[in-house]
């Protein structure tokens, strides 16, 4: 199915602020729809005078007309000609009568969706860049509560926003916060004063539970906020702007071990604000999973960082070996054994500095490539290492065995390939959705055409590409001279993962 943007742009008359715009209302259409007891769909104008559907939400809070998405359909004859009125007029549209949809009487409300042109203006677009419809189910109709009494009116307003413009709000926070507060969690409906003229069952318990015994309903939301928050809490400096409903901001507020998520809506009529609906919700298990998960996330930096320290100072042991070795035999081993660890501790080293468990390679190989000069000077060896392509980011499981097995490469290629010379190691690395190919080439001796290396890097190379990556890795010698060693790493387990 095509995103939003794609069906927005297919169309021809959207620009990309009109696609911005649409992504901020779409964002809110469950909140829409729980409020109205009824479908949502967001219609774009097309090149044939017709609209086509980009967004469709259904009800939490009652039963859906529309068992199968609308979103890529073209508009239905029967709502053609109410949705070209609110295009065309601006203005929102209602049935004269009840509608019929498979048998099932419904209302339909056309709200034609102005765009505002920036958040501290008032100007807004000189037409609407969509149509917003509501269906209501009118089969169950029957006497309403004060909560869907109540409910409907917030839903109306937020219509009415929509043709002026005011909703959504380019002043509200870009991305919704884990456990963000929908409308069957808790609604405050507060007077331009900030008082208190509605709280919903949940919004009540949500405060019950922070320890406010009273009833909600004529009080000041900032001044309970107030007197829940003893001590010496940390309270978000945005905290009395929404409480009061002046901003349409997030915040959490948190007393006697229970954490309430906040969000203010504003209600503005003609520019100026009328009241607000605050949305709240009990968030205290997800921040508390939130907080380990932090915890978790730190302790296992610290145990990169711990393990990174270890290696090295593995390495700093066998360099001191090495240094103090009369056996040339016994030296190179040491060395080459004190290069395998260093290559495992930059894995190590570069995942204690992140959050993620993925590593951003071309890094790491640009410290692993250092290891080049030092392997150079020993063996009388003027290399010149190029690198060209890009690994991109690989999670630490191919991380690690990706770099001991092309430090081996890489010493090889200095050690044997350019041994007394002076030239180039070349280092092509390929990526695609498919697999991750790496190319090392020198322009050294070469080798036997057929013939590979049997000893321990050898070794440990076919282990880590094919034993642990599951890839395939090819020597072969070039025309004229050098070797160029092939490594394929299949990606489909990373994408798996």
């Amino acid at each position: 199915m095509s995103t939003l943007s794609d069906l927005v742009l297919a169309q021809g008359r959207s620009s990309a602020e009109d696609v911005d715009w649409l992504h901020m209302l779409v964002a809110d259409g469950q909140l829409l729809a729980d409020l109205a007891f009824a479908d949502i769909v967001v219609w774009v104008p097309t090149d044939a005078d017709s609209f086509v559907a980009v967004a469709h939400a259904r009800p939490s809070s009652a039963a859906t007309l529309f068992y199968r998405d609308f979103v890529g359909q073209n508009i239905k004859r029967e709502w053609r000609k109410q949705v070209t009125e609110a295009f065309e007029t601006a203005k929102i549209v209602d049935t004269t009568a009840p509608d019929w949809y498979e048998e099932t009487p419904t209302r339909v409300r056309a709200i034609p969706v102005m765009r505002r042109l920036s958040a501290t203006g008032s100007e807004i677009t000189a037409s609407p860049i969509a149509v917003l419809t509501r269906h209501s189910n009118l089969s169950e109709a029957r006497t309403p509560s004060r909560q869907e009494i109540t409910f409907n009116d917030c839903a109306g307003d937020l219509f009415a926003m929509i043709a002026s413009g005011d909703f959504p709000d380019l002043g509200a926070p870009t991305g919704p916060r884990r456990g963000a507060p929908r409308a069957s969690d808790g609604l405050i409906r507060l007077g331009v004063d900030g008082v208190t003229t509605f709280a919903s069952p949940n919004a009540l318990s949500a405060f019950n539970r922070m320890g406010f015994v009273d009833e909600l309903e004529g009080e000041s939301l900032a001044e309970v906020t107030t007197r829940l928050l003893t001590g010496n809490a940390v309270v978000d400096e945005s905290l009395p702007l929404v409480v009061t409903g002046r901003a349409p901001w997030r915040t959490d507020i948190e007393a006697r071990g229970v954490t309430v998520s906040l969000r203010a809506i504003p209600i503005r009529n003609r520019g100026s604000r009328t009241g607000a609906i605050v949305l709240s919700r009990d968030v205290t298990e997800l921040r508390h999973q939130e907080r380990e998960l932090i915890t978790k996330d730190a302790t296992i930096r610290e145990i990169h960082h711990r393990v990174k320290n270890n290696l090295q100072t593995v390495a700093s042991l066998l360099r001191i070996q090495a240094r103090r070795t009369h056996s040339d035999t016994a030296r190179e081993a040491l060395t080459q054994a004190m290069r395998r660890v260093t290559a495992i501790a930059v894995v190590h080293d570069t995942l204690s500095e992140g959050l993620s468990q993925s590593v951003d390679f071309d890094q790491v190989f640009d410290r692993v490539l250092l290891l080049i000069a030092e392997v150079a000077s020993a063996h009388n060896t003027t290399a010149h290492p190029k690198l060209s392509g890009t690994f991109g980011t690989l999670p630490s499981a191919y991380a690690t065995p990706l770099a001991l097995a092309l430090t081996e490469l890489v010493t090889n290629a200095v050690e044997h390939g350019l041994a007394g010379r002076e030239g180039e190691v070349v280092i092509e690395a390929e990526r695609d959705e498919d697999a991750l190919t790496v190319r090392v080439r020198d322009n050294g001796v070469g080798l036997p055409e057929g013939k590979v290396g049997s000893g321990l890097g050898t070794q440990i190379v076919r282990t880590l590409i094919q034993g642990e990556l599951s890839g395939t890795i090819d020597w072969h010698t070039m025309m004229g001279s050098g070797t160029e060693v092939t490594i394929e790493i299949p990606l489909r387990y990373m994408r798996e993962a």
